[in-house]
């Protein structure tokens, strides 16, 4: 991998993480454009590069993230960011239970990278189209309950695999809550925090392993920070597009791409 492929791959991870249209389906497709070989290094950089995205979540939205912190410490449940904190630990934990017993399950599905990429883009079609049909109401984040952030939680689940969309199901979760599209967005986006710097600081133990780390540090960091910085401008647009738009453009997307990428891999 060169700094052109680190710097084209941080650019699609900047603009995919955030929008509900799989960030690992679009990095599985990339790779296979640009030729990079399946390798554990590869698979390194494709998580460790989600931590240039964490930066640009915990910059957009800092002030939220600070205050969170400093209520969490109070009384647990004792008043609406309190709660929110408290919310965001329940849904967290489903997720970083299964990405550390599926780890080895997981890192086998990018050997097939084009398929696993169709069926999650499939899969993030019908859950988008799914959560915009059965939305009824706009609820916002002060009437979350426990169960809403369990039923939450456990969608995130299926983004600890590789293709599926992270804000993609979390987002269709939230909908299907009947929590309105900006409040599900913004839920989703904080709730990933945890998740993605879980992810990010267990695969930087095995990349402070490797043989060629100091070659390979150049790439990660290139990479990080075009993840980064267009990562910041995906979530502004996105939050302001989800004030005024529903998310079936989204799941025409997914299925598009996914229907496409399916016929490459079989034909």
């Amino acid at each position: 991998m060169n700094f052109f492929d680190a710097i084209l791959l941080g650019i699609i991870q900047g603009l995919t993480e955030f929008l509900p249209v799989s960030s690992t389906a679009h990095l599985l497709i990339g790779q296979q454009l640009l030729g990079i070989p399946v390798s554990d290094a590869t698979f390194s950089f494709l998580v460790i590069v989600q931590l240039g995205t964490l930066l640009a979540l915990i910059a957009f939205f800092a002030r939220d993230v600070w205050a969170i912190l400093k209520a969490f410490f109070a009384r647990p449940f004792s008043s609406p960011l309190n709660r929110l904190g408290w919310y965001i630990v329940i849904a967290t934990l489903p997720a970083l239970i299964a990405g550390y017993l599926l780890k080895d399950a997981v890192e086998a599905l990018f050997k097939t990278p084009l398929l696993e990429a169709a069926i999650r883009l499939l899969t993030a079609a019908a859950l988008l189209t799914l959560a915009e049909w059965l939305s009824k109401t706009n609820r916002d984040l002060t009437s979350m309950s426990w169960l809403d952030a369990v039923f939450i939680g456990l969608f995130q689940v299926i983004s600890v695999f590789p293709g599926a969309s992270r804000s993609g199901t979390t987002i269709s979760a939230g909908v299907l809550r009947h929590f309105s599209r900006p409040a599900a967005a913004r839920f989703a986006f904080l709730m990933s925090i945890p998740v993605l710097l879980a992810a990010g600081g267990y695969e930087m133990l095995d990349v402070l392993k490797m043989d060629a780390l100091l070659s390979f540090l150049p790439v990660l960091a290139v990479g990080f920070l075009a993840a980064a910085l267009v990562g910041w401008l995906a979530i502004r647009w996105l939050i302001a597009y989800l004030n005024k738009h529903s998310l079936y453009s989204f799941s025409a997307y997914c299925a598009v791409l996914g229907i496409a990428v399916l016929l490459v891999y079989f034909l």
